[in-house]
């Protein structure tokens, strides 16, 4: 009954840890967004930012990632510049940083 008992400790055990692995952990684009800001702001004077609230799927260099996509507006000397980025949802790494 003892082993038993062992077993069934073990094999609890053993299940939560697999499942807390195979968890993926996504962002909040808030706070993807607030990394991205982060990151951009050491270059660029930042007036105004967007994100979209929908993750989706990109390939990006051969890989295949879940992103968020957004927008930032810069300040420069010639006026408001736009900028488009598109940013790792698991991380909130900058993949993409676009002009348009």
């Amino acid at each position: 009954m003892k082993r038993f008992s062992i077993g069934i400790g073990v094999g609890v055990l053993i299940g939560v840890l697999a499942s807390k692995a195979c968890q993926t952990t996504e962002l909040k684009p808030e706070q993807v967004l607030k990394k991205v800001k982060a990151v951009v702001k050491q270059e660029y004077i930042i007036n105004g930012s967007w994100i979209h609230m929908q993750s989706e799927t990109v390939e990006h260099l051969g890989l295949t990632y879940r992103v968020y996509r957004g927008g930032l507006t810069s300040s420069t000397v010639d006026g408001p510049v736009q900028y488009e980025f598109v940013a790792d949802v698991e991380s909130g790494v900058l993949l993409k940083l676009d002009h348009i």
